[in-house]
């Protein structure tokens, strides 16, 4: 039913949109319990629809070993929030349809609904991330400010994540061209709380986005889910200034894991705030000391065409057969598992049963609360 998460395919010439009743469905899906991004997608994959997926979330907690069901999100609930969105004129877009951006729908783990405010079109542009520290140098600041301006001249939207330093330096010098940016809370919970006025400026020709419930508080672990949406809308990356445990290196990391281009600017040797990026450059980042050196770099990326996976979400949702695990096939792969990630493929062999039977024993586990995913599609038990 869903194909969107499957990465290849032919392109659809027409590519659909949701009906309301499938957005709230999809709404509700997203914000219960034990359900991201990933399981989100192999609920609807598995049951062919997040209606079919919701009905059968009970049923999965169970089998999986929960003592009870986790929390479903009611209907009620998904309605206001998708209400009070669209009373301050934020639309969540889902994976697949036409302004989902093109570039983070190709990543693992897409917010299947991007709540966006402001101009959606610049999200179709081509994006270059601009981050780097809180703690920012007057210098890195200006070069920040720089390169953002010089970027926004030659076409280029600029990506950031509203925090202070730096990435406020590279807001603010591509309000006129179009800029980005990237919640780490809801769209009612900004942070850092002084910059609003800076979001309502960049509102005006740019965008705001967030996977994050309206009034979610933004918490130490959603910075760098935030990261990775920073990294997967954009071709590439530059980390202008950023310590040795910056959060910035944390983006880093998950652009070329994404495959996108992976951009530092050199700095003092003597200068903590350039721990980070000089270690980027040692391995094989770019070297950024004028906006040309990004430019020549991703231009040839840019004259590829995006392939995003096809999406085929029927007008109703039918529930796919529930191939149920039996008892010993359940146990044997729960048995394999442990605190040590483990990959699909190994599981698979291990316990000789079909990849089908392990993602439906690995979502069971998960809406009981009782698996954790890793990067690199690996999982464990929590």
């Amino acid at each position: 039913m869903l194909a969107a998460y499957r990465p290849g395919g032919r392109r659809l010439r027409e590519r659909v949109r949701l009906t309301d009743e499938q957005r709230l469905d999809w709404l509700r899906l997203i914000r219960s319990d034990n359900v991201g991004p990933r399981t989100f997608r192999d609920l609807v994959n598995h049951y062919g629809g997040a209606r079919a997926a919701l009905d059968a979330l009970p049923a999965l907690a169970r089998r999986g070993g929960a003592a009870a069901p986790g929390r479903i999100c009611p209907l009620a609930e998904a309605e206001a929030e998708l209400k009070a969105a669209r009373a301050q004129g934020i639309e969540f877009v889902a994976l697949g349809e036409p302004d989902y951006p093109p570039r983070l729908q190709m990543i693992d783990d897409p917010p299947p609904l991007l709540a966006v405010q402001g101009e959606r079109a610049v999200l179709a542009r081509p994006l270059i991330a601009i981050v780097g520290s809180r703690n920012a140098s007057a210098a890195g600041m200006k070069f920040a400010e720089r390169l953002a301006r010089d970027l926004g001249a030659a076409g280029f939207v600029t990506v950031s994540g509203l925090a202070r330093g730096i990435d406020a330096a590279a807001h603010r010098a591509s309000l006129a061209t179009g800029t980005v940016a990237v919640l780490a809370g809801g769209h009612e919970r900004i942070y850092p709380a002084d910059h609003v006025d800076l979001l309502r400026d960049i509102l005006a020709d740019g965008a705001a986005v967030s996977e994050m419930p309206l009034a979610w508080e933004p918490r130490a672990r959603d910075f760098p889910r935030r990261n990775r949406l920073i990294s997967g809308l954009s071709v590439g990356v530059v980390i202008v200034e950023a310590a040795r445990r910056s959060g910035s290196l944390i983006t880093a990391r998950m652009a070329g894991e994404q495959g996108r281009e992976v951009f530092a600017v050199p700095g003092s040797p003597l200068d903590p705030r350039a721990e980070g990026t000089n270690g980027l450059l040692k391995q094989g980042a770019i070297m950024v000391t004028e906006a040309s050196d990004v430019i020549n770099a991703v231009e040839p990326i840019l004259g590829r065409a995006i392939e995003p996976p096809p999406v085929e979400e029927p007008a109703h949702e039918t529930p796919a057969h529930d191939s149920e695990p039996a008892a010993d096939e359940r146990s044997r792969i729960i048995a394999l598992l442990g605190p040590a990630p483990a990959s699909l493929d190994d599981l698979v062999r291990l316990s000789r049963t079909s990849p089908a039977i392990v993602r439906t024993v690995l979502l069971e586990l998960e809406i009981a609360g009782r698996l954790e995913r890793h990067g690199g599609g690996l999982v464990s038990l929590v």
